[in-house]
């Protein structure tokens, strides 16, 4: 109970990383002489890895060592030199165990992602096997030292921000938590509860003499930063509180009161436009939901018809995964335009162009599938797509709609864009109870297995003066 106490008085949500720390700690107590786990945090930056790690200490009442491995490509730093050398010293593990007085501690391997490649001077990252992996850390071998030494009592925590580069035999000997980025809701609530305390005391305001309201922190957390973590919005706190103090201490102010109508004059204007639903549906224009290392977003496809040759044009920056799926959708289209109501010789002197905005922005993925092949529908019957109506999935040639990833945040930015219906894979239904319950209120799930579902929800009734080609 005191340990979950802390890591809620350290941390907001995340409650599946304290559910495991936790168990954790109930496996500690009924069975003290048992490994410890090697737990590796992944997610953006600013997200609270390390300060987890160090809530995770306090919880267990363990003393906190960090060792940043950024840019490490020295073996000799993880396994220390032999004596011969001049200046030789133990390797970081058993120097920061010292520093640390116990081998009782939790030691944080910060920015594991970031290990050197090996060269001329070994592979940190295959010495650092040997550290991680319970079985062979009772017995671990540092050349500094040359007797074995007993590793197995230390609480190992990785961090990275991604795991593509760890190499695959250090994944392995590694639980993966993965930390997702905050919701809008959800940084509000730690900007309430831990940043703006944090930055009043930093400059020297008491509570009574600057108040802000909510609605100007999901201003600064919508209009001034856009990122996965916090740091941003803690820094963008402090230049507001920052901007009092100055007002106070010159005496033309005693209290102030801070909404988002004064953000503009002491932030400057907004650094970020939100993407937000179009009022009336275009034939042609679809609105997807993509994924992001910061959260979620829209975006719309574009298709445009001209007279040709039956090319096909992409713009917009787009990846080869993209290309494919762009391709894949007007073979589906060709193959099913008699069902559509199109004439296959119309698409035949026909040249259709598909644009993503925006351009300076590169994209890649199969997820928008969907969006594109309702664009291409909705552009050759001439019927526009419901504006309200945002959607996502891969596709197969047999008309198929296929799982994809990232399901929490593609919903939250369709909320936050206004949009009222999202078509989402029916074999994304599992990923439903990640989504906050206030989301799912608000939004209506159209699950789909097959493209024509998808146009039946999408497409509006044809307007009488549009006539389908």
């Amino acid at each position: 109970a005191e340990a979950r106490r802390i890591l809620d008085e350290d941390h907001y949500g995340l409650e599946k990383i304290k559910r495991r720390i936790l168990e954790f700690l109930a496996v500690r107590k009924l069975n003290p002489s048992g490994k410890s786990p090697i737990l590796c945090f992944v997610g953006p930056p600013g997200v609270g890895k390390t300060s987890l790690g160090q809530s995770i200490a306090r919880a267990t009442e363990r003393k906190f060592v960090r060792v940043s491995l950024g840019g490490v490509h020295d073996e000799a730093e993880i396994r220390g030199h032999r004596r011969t050398y001049i200046g030789s010293l133990p390797g970081n593990i058993i120097q920061n165990l010292r520093k640390a007085g116990t081998r009782n501690c939790v030691m944080m391997l910060d920015e594991v992602d970031k290990l050197g490649m090996g060269g001329f001077h070994g592979d940190p990252a295959s010495a650092l096997l040997e550290v991680l992996d319970p079985e062979q850390n009772s017995t671990f071998r540092d050349n500094y030292l040359a007797v074995p030494f007993d590793l197995s009592g230390v609480m190992f925590i990785c961090t990275a921000n991604v795991l593509d580069t760890i190499p695959g035999p250090l994944r392995d000997r590694m639980e993966i938590i993965q930390l997702p980025g905050y919701t809008a809701q959800e940084k509000l609530q730690i900007a309430r509860r831990y940043l703006v305390p944090r930055q009043l005391t930093a400059t020297g305001l008491a509570a009574s003499q600057c108040e802000i309201s909510d609605s100007a922190l999901l201003s600064i957390i919508d209009d001034y930063t856009r990122e996965a973590g916090v740091r941003n919005l803690e820094r963008e706190i402090g230049n507001v509180f920052r901007n009092v103090a100055v007002r106070i201490a010159e005496g033309s102010a005693q209290q102030v009161k801070i909404g988002p109508d004064d953000l503009p004059a002491i932030l400057g204007p907004r650094k970020f436009e939100a993407e937000v639903a179009m009022r009336s549906g275009v034939p042609g224009v679809a609105t997807g939901l993509a994924w992001t290392p910061v959260g979620g977003d829209i975006l719309f496809v574009e298709a445009a018809r001209m007279p040709g040759a039956g090319k096909l044009i992409l713009t917009g920056q787009l990846g080869e995964v993209m290309k494919e799926s762009a391709q894949a959708a007007l073979s589906l289209v060709k193959a099913r335009s008699r069902e559509l109501g199109v004439q296959p010789e119309v698409l035949e002197k026909s040249d259709i162009h598909i644009h993503v905005p925006a351009g300076a922005t590169p994209k890649d993925g199969p997820s928008a599938g969907v969006a594109i092949f309702v664009a291409l529908a909705s552009l050759l019957t001439g019927r526009p797509v419901r504006s309200d109506v945002a959607m996502t999935g891969e596709i197969s040639l047999r008309g198929l709609v296929l799982p994809i990833g990232g399901v929490k945040e593609k919903v939250l930015a369709a909320l936050r864009a206004g949009i009222s219906t999202v078509m989402l894979p029916a074999r994304n239904r599992r990923d439903l109870e990640e989504i906050p319950a206030d989301a799912r209120d608000r939004l209506k799930f159209v699950w789909i297995e097959q493209v024509d579902e998808a146009i039946a929800t999408a497409l509006s009734p044809a307007t009488p003066e549009v006539v389908p080609v």
